[in-house]
């Protein structure tokens, strides 16, 4: 069973990868040309729907099981933004240090160093049997002052709870077992097993 991935985020692409290492997975853009994805639902679950159901109905493998995440995060003395909106926060096209440079001036105008925030992962799968989507979140703070240069996003200056470094200088081990991407990747782990189990 062929699992292709929704994205082109070469971060994303590794994450998913180092999960499911005992699967055949490809990203789309490694069958076809990238294409642009008009992400304009209200929420990451829509998002990630879209994407979903966009790569599956381009790729013409209705044996394929297309997984798509969206993600981002919300911070508490923002009222929730960037939200949905966390990787183009800064614009289209932009960096992720454009991103994460707006939300540290964006937390300084509203007069903080730092705030509650937290990650919400949703990832869809779409396949022959149907659609659907499952959710993980991870909880921290974060701070105006960036720390470390590993991950990829707002991990240099998101400290999750419980622990005393960023996401920037954890080890990407400890990562995988904290994550929101992660979280949510479990559940879709299961769901293809569940696919699988079906087509067998």
């Amino acid at each position: 069973m062929r699992i292709v991935i929704a994205t082109s985020n070469k971060g994303k692409i590794r994450e998913i990868k180092e999960l499911f290492h005992d699967r055949e997975v490809f990203p789309y853009t490694e069958l076809m040309e990238a294409f642009e994805i008009i992400e304009d639902g209200d929420t990451f679950k829509e998002n990630a729907l879209i994407k979903a159901r966009a790569v599956y109905q381009a790729l013409g493998d209705a044996e394929a099981v297309v997984v798509a995440d969206d993600s981002g995060i919300s911070v508490d003395v923002l009222e929730g933004a960037p939200g949905i909106y966390s990787a183009r926060y800064a614009g289209e096209g932009c960096s992720d240090k454009d991103n994460f440079n707006k939300l540290i001036n964006a937390v300084k105008s509203a007069g903080f160093e730092s705030s509650p925030a937290y990650y919400t992962a949703a990832v869809a799968i779409v396949s022959k049997e149907g659609e659907s989507c499952v959710h993980g979140w991870m909880h921290g703070d974060i701070s105006i002052f960036p720390q470390g240069e590993n991950g990829f996003g707002y991990d240099p200056i998101f400290t999750p709870s419980g622990q005393t470094l960023t996401l920037g200088e954890l080890d990407s081990e400890v990562k995988v077992g904290i994550s929101h991407r992660s979280k949510a990747l479990h559940l879709a782990k299961m769901l293809i097993d569940q696919i699988k189990a079906q087509r067998s």
